[in-house]
Parts: structure tokens; sequence; C-alpha cells
């Protein structure tokens, strides 16, 4: 008989990808291997994304990761990639650390996954050296997290804020609209496209169109939270229509993140 998995989600107010997106990852993992999954999510209170809401967002984290420490998860996954990234450089190292201690403390030790440390480290394992990058954001965000990428050794070649403040339009935001955005993109000398640096920007129908079209790996937070999450739980990180990051070669790479 199969494993049932609890993945427990850290999710802002406004979000709805996050729980649609990596979900339907794991759906697509469930039909090629026996493990199955359920969901449960805590949220934050954020509806515009911007520095201020972003801050006051993270400092709530902690309150979620000890309400899904009471539902026993396997695993905890935090969603927003730039509240993390416009904390600091370096700063998903730190929220790893600190939920993982919420729920130990809580009676429920379990790895945590941040979106922006599960970026990074999709990147790293990618051999990713340059990246061209799509985010939501307005541009002082989005250089945010050019900086933060470049920090950890990644190059960015170009970067495309779509310059959104109300999470929920970006929510709204068509997949396919980031197919011709993606080749508009200078990604010539990128290594590896960010389709959607944002797990609120829904882009998994435009993965595997994306990759086609330019010849080179294309990842989005959404997949690389969903890589790391599965490997946080010592299953193959693989699942079929979601790109190169979980074709399978890279369904053994350790997990780094905080908690185990």
């Amino acid at each position: 008989m199969s494993r049932a998995y609890r993945i427990g989600q850290i999710v802002p107010s406004s979000n709805v990808t996050m729980e649609t997106e990596v979900p339907a990852i794991f759906r697509a993992r469930e039909a090629v291997a026996p493990e199955r999954f359920t969901f449960h999510s805590s949220r934050m209170r954020m509806t515009r994304v911007t520095p201020e809401e972003l801050a006051a967002m993270d400092a709530d984290s902690g309150r979620c990761a000890a309400e899904l420490s009471d539902a026993r998860v396997d695993v905890l996954g935090y969603a927003c990639l730039v509240a993390v990234m416009s904390l600091g450089r370096g700063r998903h190292r730190v929220a790893e650390r600190s939920l993982a201690r919420v729920a130990a403390d809580h009676g429920a030790p379990a790895p945590v996954v941040t979106s922006a440390g599960a970026l990074v480290d999709a990147l790293h394992l990618l051999g990713a050296r340059t990246v061209a990058v799509i985010c939501p954001y307005l541009r002082p965000l989005a250089e945010t997290v050019v900086g933060y990428l470049r920090a950890e050794g990644i190059g960015v070649t170009d970067c495309t804020a779509l310059g959104i403040a109300d999470n929920l339009r970006v929510a709204a935001h068509d997949p396919a609209d980031l197919v011709p955005l993606a080749a508009a993109l200078d990604h010539r000398d990128a290594d590896a496209v960010v389709l959607s640096a944002c797990v609120q920007l829904p882009s998994l129908a435009a993965i595997e169109v994306v990759e086609r079209a330019l010849g080179k790996p294309v990842l989005s937070a959404s997949t690389a939270t969903a890589h790391q999450l599965m490997r946080a739980l010592d299953l193959p990180a693989v699942a079929p229509g979601a790109g190169t990051l979980l074709a399978g070669g890279h369904a053994e790479t350790p997990f780094r993140g905080g908690g185990r």
C-alpha cells in the first residue's frame, strides 16, 4: 500500500496559484509513481506586492508554521519568493531554519522549503550560471530578485518586470502570454529561463512550450518548489509535463533546505 504524505503550504492570503500549480505537479507524479499527497494551507495576510505588505506578511509566517504543525504535515513549503528575497541576501536560509525550529518546538519536526531557496537550488542543479527571468513585480522588486540571484552566483542576462502590484491580477495573467515574453528576452547567453519568478504568476502550462521553442531548460518558482518538496520527502523528484527540472535527470539530488 502506497504512503500518503501531507504537504503544508504557507501561503499569502491572496495567492491562488500555489494551491493549483504545485498540487498539479504532484498529481502528475501520482500518474507515474505510487505515493499520494494531500495539501494543507495556512495563510498570511497580503493583497498588494509591496515591500511594506511583504515584510508584514513574512512576520506572520511563524504562526502559519505552528498551525500546520498541528496537522502533523510531513514537509512545509513557504510560497512567497519575493517576500523572502526582499528581506536581504541569503534570507531563505534564515527563513528555513526559523520555520523548521517553530515546527520542532511544536512537536512536529518537518523539513522546510522556501520558494526563494528552491529557485536558487534548482538553478545550481541545472548548472545555470546565467539566466533570463520574468517577474510579475514592480521594477524595484524585480531588481531585488535579480540582485538576490546574482548574490547567489547566478548571472542575469535580462529581466522582464510586468509591473503588477495587485496580487490577484498576478494570478489572472494568462500563461500563454508568457510565451512571447520569453521569446523577447535576451536569452542568447542564458543557460536557463525562469518563466515565472513568483509562485502566484501561472506558468506551468507554458513551461514545456517555451523549452521547445528556446531549446534550453525552463523552470518557475513553482516547479522549483515542487522539486525541493519531493526531495525533502526523500522521494524521487519526477513529474511529467513540468520541464527539464522534473524530467528525471535531477530526481535524486540532495535536499539542502532546513529542518532535516
